[in-house]
């Protein structure tokens, strides 16, 4: 005779299940338009440091317009020296005293387009007309409409560095002292979340004779290839949530993965991710398939790190993963 299958214990049923929605929230975050989710490596498609406000009611200035700044190309080879390029930034002098010890303050863009509502939103705007500051936002190189060359060819792309980023606000602080006949009693302050608060505390060190004090936010000055650390801190703030998610989540990544194992289940998921090529073709590449689960952890770590932060561009929240 053979061995009776006991029923499914109710606790374990109910994981079951969860790890089937779970797997379906994966399927619906990567996107029901295009192949990638609303975050991408842990971060938002648009950047760290997203927009103020979504509360129309705040957003009571008009957008400032687009102002263009000669900046150099290469701050440091010989070769391209001479070449420049336009780069975007912006003006808010609502509240600037216009005297000779009128702060300035820089808000630094960082990996994403900047947004012209931080020209009238935020704290550091509450800042500046506490101190009678002047305010300016320096598009980063190659986002926006900050373009320093014709394409991303990877020739082009090695102009794309923080150590570039740098010499491109030295370089933009000195140009406005001139332009704004400031002197140096005029303190400037800079800005930035994230990367860009990582670039406002590497400024202030590497350029202390322009730059006087810096508001680092959250800003990541440990680069880092393989920062595993940050989703033990994920699975923490999940599991404080709810361990039977936590328990799903793993199930259901389990899951993914045992469906990458056959054809059948890799045409599933090449429908299910609108992956760019076949996983059939990439199934052997370690670093294919590596950037493959990260893109879909990382709807997860987004969702823990900006869990209802009032950003205009949050589309998912723990109430979308907890069922």
């Amino acid at each position: 005779m053979g061995t009776a299958i006991g029923a499914i214990p109710r606790h374990t049923a109910y994981l079951l299940r969860l790890s089937f929605v779970l797997l379906l929230f994966i399927f619906a975050s990567i996107d029901k338009t295009s192949a990638l989710g609303r975050f991408r490596n842990g971060r938002y498609d648009d950047g760290f440091l997203g927009e103020p406000s979504k509360f129309e009611s705040l957003r009571r200035k008009p957008e400032p317009e687009d102002k263009w700044f000669e900046q150099k190309l290469d701050h440091f080879g010989q070769k391209n020296k001479e070449l420049t390029w336009k780069q975007r930034y912006f003006v808010n002098d609502e509240f600037y005293r216009n005297d000779r010890t009128a702060p300035v303050f820089l808000m630094i863009g960082g990996e994403g387009e900047a947004s012209k509502r931080w020209m009238s939103e935020g704290a550091w705007i509450k800042y500046a007309e506490h101190f009678g500051a002047l305010c300016f936002q320096l598009e980063h190189r190659f986002y926006g409409k900050s373009h320093p060359t014709s394409d991303l060819s990877t020739k082009n792309l090695v102009y794309l560095t923080s150590e570039q980023a740098l010499s491109d606000l030295a370089n933009f602080i000195r140009s406005m002292k001139k332009e704004y006949n400031m002197n140096d009693n005029q303190k400037w302050i800079v800005f930035g979340g994230s990367y860009p608060g990582s670039l406002a505390a590497w400024a202030r060190e590497k350029f202390p004779d322009l730059i006087h004090g810096a508001i680092s936010s959250s800003g990541p000055l440990l680069a880092k290839v393989d920062f595993k650390e940050y989703f033990e801190v994920v699975k923490a703030s999940l599991a404080t949530y709810s361990t039977d998610c936590l328990e799903a989540v793993g199930r259901a990544f389990a899951q993914v993965e045992i469906l990458t194992r056959h054809m059948i289940g890799q045409r599933n998921l090449d429908e299910k991710f609108k992956t760019c090529t076949p996983i059939k073709d990439s199934i052997n590449n370690p670093l294919d398939m590596s950037n493959f689960f990260e893109s879909l952890a990382g709807n997860f770590a987004g969702v823990v790190q900006y869990n209802k932060d009032n950003r205009p561009s949050a589309k998912y929240t723990i109430d979308d993963v907890g069922f």
